[in-house]
C-alpha cells in the first residue's frame, strides 16, 4: 500500500498540465462571487457553433471550486426515495484522488475560471470530458466513490470485446441465467444457441444481466465469469481507474462494488475507441432468434438510451439502475468535430432522467471553449510506468574486481549522488514489484 501511494503520489505530481486550484486559501468558496470576478460565457444553443478558443486567456485554463473549501455542485431537487443504506466505501486515497490533475481532488464543484455555471442535476457525482483530447472540462466530486449498476457493462465491453469473436455461436449454461429475480434481462433461455454478437447487443441495447455472465464466463477462461471479473478489475487498473472495483460483470450490486464520474470516463473513452462498439452503441434494433428447440419465438429488441434518438450527434452510452446505485449514466455525442462523454452517478429520474441531465451537461461541455479544462483523462498504463532509472554501471571484466576497485584502489571513486540514485532505483523496483503482488491479491479477492 505503501508503494502504491509513493508511485501513485508520483505520477500525480509529473502530471503534465496538472492545475493548481484557482481559490486560494481562506478565499471564499462561493461560487457567485468567484464568477463576479470574471467575465462568464453565455451557453451556446444546442447545435450551435462551439464558443471561440481563448488559447491566451489564462482563466480559461486555471479551475475554480477545489481551495480551501469545496464549492457546492449545482442541484435541483429531487423527491424523497426510499434506499438501502448505502455501503461504506474504501478509504480515500489522497493520491488517487488527484488522479488527472490534484483540481479534481474535490468533494465540490470544479470547473475552468471565467465559464458559465453547469446546470443544476440531481445526480450525485459527474464528469464531462473530451473523447479525443482527454481533457476534463469540468466535474462535481469527479473522484467519489458511486455504485455503477448497468454502467459497469462499459467495463465488461472494454476488457472482453477484443477478446470474442463476434461469430461465435455460444450455448447459454443454467448458471448464465442466474440472475436477480426481476432484474433486466433480455430473454436469452438456457441451452438457446446465440451469436455472440446478439449477445453483446442483448447487453448494449437491453442492459441483459444474463446477457453479461455469458460474455464474462466466455472472456474468463478456464475460471469462467469469475476469471471474466477478475479480467475486468485488471483492466480497469491499466487504464488508471484505480476507484473502480468490480464485484459482477454485470453491476449487480455486490459488496465492495465500487466505481467513480473520473473512472467511468476512463472506461467510455476506451469503449468508444472501439469501432465495434461504436457501431453497437449506436443500433436502434435487433432480432433475437427463435430458439425452435426450446419453442421459443423470435423478438426484437430496441436501445433504451433515449440520447440516440433524442440528442442530434449523440454516440452512445449505456444506462443503469439498481435501487442502491440509484440512476447511472453514461452519454457521448459529437459536434463540430469535437466528441464529448458524460458521467454521472447517483441520479433521480425526477424532474429529469438520466439521460436528460447528461444532455442538459454535454449542452454545457459544448458551449465552453476548447482550450477550457481543469485536468486530463490519463492513458492506458501511464500509471503504470515506473519513473526511469540511471542505467547501472556496465561492467567490465571479473565483477568482484569491479566492486572492490574505488578509494580504497587509489582509483577514480563513484560520486554519491550517483551511489544514490542506483540505490534509489533498485528501492524503487523493490517497491514496484511489492505493490504488483498485492494489486493482484486485490483484483483476486472473490
Amino acid at each position: 500500500m505503501r508503494a502504491r501511494l509513493l508511485a501513485a503520489t508520483a505520477t500525480a505530481v509529473l502530471l503534465p498540465g496538472a492545475l493548481v486550484p484557482a481559490t486560494p486559501a481562506g478565499a471564499s468558496a462561493n461560487p457567485a462571487r468567484t464568477h463576479r470576478s470574471t467575465s462568464p460565457k453565455a451557453p451556446a444553443a444546442p447545435g450551435a457553433p462551439d464558443v471561440a478558443d481563448q488559447a491566451g486567456d489564462p482563466a480559461a485554463r486555471t479551475p475554480v471550486g477545489s481551495g480551501a473549501a469545496d464549492m457546492p455542485c449545482p442541484r435541483v431537487p429531487a423527491p424523497r426515495v426510499s434506499r438501502p443504506p448505502r455501503p461504506a466505501p474504501p478509504p480515500a486515497v489522497p493520491a488517487e484522488r488527484a488522479v488527472g490533475g490534484p483540481a479534481l481532488a474535490t468533494a465540490g464543484l470544479v470547473i475552468p475560471a471565467g465559464v458559465t455555471r453547469p446546470p443544476g442535476v440531481t445526480a450525485t457525482s459527474w464528469l464531462v470530458a473530451d473523447l479525443d483530447t482527454g481533457q476534463v472540462l469540468g466535474g462535481c466530486g469527479p473522484h467519489e466513490y458511486g455504485t455503477p449498476a448497468s454502467v459497469q457493462k462499459l467495463l465488461l465491453a472494454a476488457t472482453m470485446l477484443p477478446r470474442l469473436d463476434p461469430n461465435q455461436v455460444v450455448t447459454v449454461t443454467d448458471e448464465d441465467m442466474d440472475i436477480e429475480p426481476g432484474s433486466s434481462a433480455v430473454g436469452l433461455v438456457a441451452g438457446g444457441r446465440y451469436r455472440v454478437e446478439t449477445v453483446w447487443l442483448g447487453l448494449l441495447l437491453q442492459s441483459g444481466n444474463e446477457a453479461a455472465n455469458v460474455l464474462a464466463r466466455l472472456g474468463g477462461g478456464s475460471d469462467g465469469a469469475a476469471g471474466g471479473v477478475r479480467a475486468m478489475n485488471e483492466y480497469a487498473h491499466r487504464l488508471g481507474a484505480r476507484q473502480t472495483h468490480a464485484v459482477t460483470p454485470s453491476g449487480l450490486d455486490g459488496r465492495g462494488q465500487f466505481t467513480s464520474a473520473y473512472d467511468l470516463a476512463l472506461i467510455a473513452r476506451a469503449c468508444f475507441a472501439d469501432p465495434t462498439f461504436r457501431r453497437y452503441a449506436l443500433t436502434e434494433t435487433h432480432l433475437i432468434p427463435a430458439q425452435r428447440v426450446h419453442r421459443t419465438k423470435g423478438f426484437e429488441i430496441q436501445n433504451e438510451n433515449q440520447l440516440i434518438y433524442r440528442y442530434p450527434g449523440a454516440l452512445g452510452g449505456k444506462t443503469g439502475f439498481t435501487d442502491l446505485a440509484r440512476h447511472t449514466y453514461v452519454g457521448a455525442a459529437e459536434r463540430n468535430g469535437r466528441r464529448l462523454v458524460v458521467t454521472l452517478l447517483g441520479a433521480e429520474p425526477q424532474p429529469a432522467r438520466g439521460w436528460e441531465q447528461g444532455a442538459a451537461l454535454l449542452d454545457w461541455g459544448f458551449s465552453l471553449p476548447r482550450t477550457a479544462t481543469v485536468g486530463r483523462l490519463v492513458d492506458p498504463g501511464e500509471l503504470d510506468a515506473s519513473p526511469s532509472a540511471p542505467p547501472p554501471p556496465v561492467a567490465t571484466g571479473d565483477a568482484r574486481q569491479a566492486a572492490a576497485s574505488g578509494p580504497l584502489g587509489g582509483g577514480p571513486s563513484v560520486p554519491w549522488p550517483a551511489l544514490g540514485a542506483v540505490a534509489g532505483g533498485a528501492v524503487l523496483v523493490a517497491l514496484l514489484l511489492r505493490r504488483r503482488v498485492v494489486r493482484q491479491r486485490y483484483d483476486r479477492r472473490p
